[in-house]
């Protein structure tokens, strides 16, 4: 029988458990020690500098801040001991933020041990398991855990409880342009349209279906069927050097499908003849692509 993955990971767990965190009182100064939890002054803190989080929704902010106002920090935030009355937030920025807006002068917390590689699992963990993290965000965190903790796919998958193929799909969101990553964070295209973009090799006609996908709202389906029609072609290696398509035709061909905002291909041989062919999927978009053209009676 399998045992269940811990949600924590075993970095998180590691340090809210370890031994070194079960002094709780203060030293011979009346400074707290690793251990205690006590009310801190704000001031006293500093933030997490491997916050791998750089956006704070902020009406969100000023929810929670109004909160506090009305009924305190009830979950404290976790430090860590820099030195004498000083601190480094570990986790918790959120309710950090908040009670600066809200005026508070010190807040309620838990001080711990940890390194500096400690700290950043930590806080890449914690807000892998957030629920209102966008995939770019979750995506970078998985990349941060990889290069600077230096561990690989399965490993992580062991310290975070998730597949190592659901790891791999949101790294591969960090191939895409930033136009595209941008329209994920914006929550103008879910992960599924970007990952059906993935296999595109033509940053240009990316961003065509990109603007294909927020103007006409296409469903992941339509977007994957638009993309399955275009790989085939996309993939096939020409026979001869006669065959690749000019610089010039591959911007004309660029500018055509973005005008029609539809998949255009354009073929030549080496007498400088050749085919346009214009994909539509309905009655409708005919209809519509031929308006475009002007050849509408």
């Amino acid at each position: 029988m399998k045992t269940k993955k811990s949600a924590l990971g075993r970095g998180l767990s590691a340090i809210l458990e370890s031994p070194e965190t079960d002094i709780t009182s203060r030293d011979i100064s009346g400074d707290y020690v690793v251990g205690a939890i006590a009310n801190i002054e704000l001031s006293k803190i500093e933030a997490n500098p491997f916050q791998p989080r750089n956006h704070f929704e902020e009406k969100a902010l000023e929810e929670l801040a109004q909160s506090i106002s009305t009924q305190g920090v009830i979950q404290p935030v976790t430090v860590r001991k820099l030195g004498f009355d000083k601190y480094q937030l570990i986790s918790g920025e959120r309710r950090f933020k908040a009670a600066h807006i809200a005026g508070l002068k010190d807040i309620p917390c838990y001080i711990r041990v940890a390194n500096d590689q400690q700290m950043l699992e930590l806080a890449l963990i914690e807000n892998i398991h957030r629920r209102d993290l966008n995939p770019m965000e979750i995506a970078m965190s998985y990349q941060r855990l990889m290069e600077e903790c230096k561990i690989n796919h399965e490993e992580m998958s062991e310290r975070i409880g998730k597949d190592r193929s659901t790891i791999t799909n949101f790294i591969r969101l960090l191939k895409l342009p930033p136009e595209i990553q941008l329209a994920i964070r914006e929550e103008k295209i879910s992960m599924g349209h970007a990952r059906a973009l993935i296999p595109i090799p033509e940053l240009a006609r990316q961003l065509s279906i990109l603007h294909q996908i927020i103007k006409k709202k296409l469903s992941v389906r339509e977007v994957e069927k638009l993309v399955k029609e275009e790989i085939p072609t996309a993939n096939k290696k020409p026979v001869s050097k006669t065959q690749t398509l000019p610089d010039k035709h591959q911007t004309r061909k660029h500018q055509l499908s973005n005008f029609l905002e539809t998949s255009v291909q354009i073929k030549t041989n080496t007498k400088g003849k050749g085919t346009i062919v214009i994909s539509f999927s309905t009655e409708n978009e005919f209809d519509r692509i031929i308006g475009k053209l002007g050849q509408e009676e």
